[in-house]
């Protein structure tokens, strides 16, 4: 497979028709990818496309056009399985992002396999998304929510988490990658130490699964979470991955029509899996644009995508630490490309509204995560992320930005 060179983005960023555009009458240079990627033409066709020859509801129509949306929306589903190297397609539940994939879970699971006085354990770099559906569900069932530390340095300490865990341990949800400190996190080693006591991990998988390959079956994770919009795809679609024999064991997330096998004012029996999670109709207009989504990526190759992104990240932050007053939070041996950073006494906001004008999309405030910005003693960070269509000259214009703004400051 063929390394993707400097010359290659150039023909990579012409698939993405946002980026020839202007901001402020400068060409718009995109570092906030960690809150949602670019879309490909591609997948801009697809949803047209499917709007424009596909549309209608599936799984319950015996016309053409219900039939051929169905066909789309199931092929979607393998297209996922094989993307994840999943078992089954059954293993494969469609949900709005990240977010409900977690609720779900943390739903259903906690309803039905957790007692008063259970523990659900998580890691002090979590998103509000693995932090806030597992404190609803306490408070609701008298659970406890234990929290593993993290270094100086922001990088999760397996020691300490394994300590965390105790005979009232019922669930383990990590993130795979911060998305503030870039941190990728040891969760093989995580699911290893939490099996040795038949406890089931979750994975966040928002900022990884389109950045490096990720292997289900390989990991041996339990659940897995990530959101379609931050990997090249469109809005309001995720995946939910679970083995089966989890997923079996759940109740239903919510009711409706779908997850239903046979309803009565009695009695309702619940349908198959994975359809059994997926009450109502579902964005089949967005799973196959998620499918494009994915294909794009496995045709770049997902190698070729890290490779090129780490070389990137590594040129920003020998880029960004020649500024002086400029601190970067989090240098984990193994980082992703986020990188955040304080820049001396001006506030994020400041930062990122005057990068903006200079056509530069930066993200900053606490990104979710706001326990972690009190570990850390921030109130909140400029965040920089990076993607496969970004280049050096953009980090350059990046670096050439801030230091305007810091003579602006002086």
């Amino acid at each position: 497979m063929k390394t993707v060179q400097e010359p290659d983005i150039q023909k990579i960023r012409n698939d993405f028709p946002i980026l020839s555009q202007k901001v402020y009458g400068k060409p718009l240079i995109y570092f906030d990818n960690a809150a949602t990627t670019q879309k490909p033409q591609c997948v801009i066709d697809k949803i047209s496309e499917m709007y424009s020859t596909t549309n209608a509801n599936v799984h319950r129509g015996v016309h053409y056009l219900s039939q051929a949306a169905t066909d789309e929306h199931e092929a979607a589903r393998q297209t996922v399985r094989e993307y994840l190297n999943a078992t089954s397609s059954d293993e494969i539940v469609f949900t709005r992002g990240t977010t409900e994939s977690i609720n779900l879970v943390a739903t259903s699971f906690c309803r039905t396999l957790c007692r008063e006085g259970d523990e659900i354990l998580i890691t002090a770099m979590e998103h509000h998304s693995n932090i806030v559906p597992w404190q609803l569900q306490c408070e609701h069932y008298g659970l406890k929510l234990e929290v593993a530390p993290i270094s100086a340095g922001g990088e999760l300490i397996p020691e300490e988490l394994e300590k965390k865990i105790t005979p009232r341990t019922r669930l383990i949800a990590v993130t795979h990658i911060s998305n503030v400190l870039g941190t990728v996190n040891p969760v093989s080693r995580i699911i290893e130490a939490a099996h040795r006591h038949d406890i089931p991990v979750l994975i966040d998988a928002a900022q990884s699964i389109q950045h490096r390959p990720v292997d289900v079956r390989a990991i041996d994770c339990d659940f897995l979470a990530f959101s379609s919009h931050k990997a090249y795809g469109p809005t309001g679609v995720g995946v939910l991955y679970g083995k089966e024999k989890w997923l079996d064991a759940l109740p239903p997330y919510q009711g409706g029509g779908e997850m239903i096998a046979s309803v009565s004012f009695r009695k309702t029996t619940y349908n198959r899996l994975p359809y059994k999670f997926e009450a109502g109709t579902p964005d089949y207009v967005g799973t196959a644009a998620l499918a494009t989504a994915l294909r794009y990526i496995t045709t770049l190759g997902l190698e070729n995508i890290d490779r090129y992104e780490r070389e990137l990240y590594r040129y920003a932050t020998g880029k960004l630490l020649t500024l002086p007053g400029l601190r970067i939070l989090g240098n984990a041996a193994d980082k992703s490309s986020v990188i955040s950073f304080q820049a001396g006494n001006i506030h994020p906001y400041d930062m990122g509204t005057l990068l903006d004008r200079m056509g530069i999309a930066v993200r900053t405030g606490h990104h979710c995560a706001e326990p972690l910005m009190r570990e850390l003693g921030v109130e909140g960070t400029v965040r920089v992320s990076l993607a496969i269509y970004n280049t050096r000259e953009e980090v350059d214009q990046l670096i050439n930005g801030i230091q305007q703004i810091f003579g602006m400051f002086r």
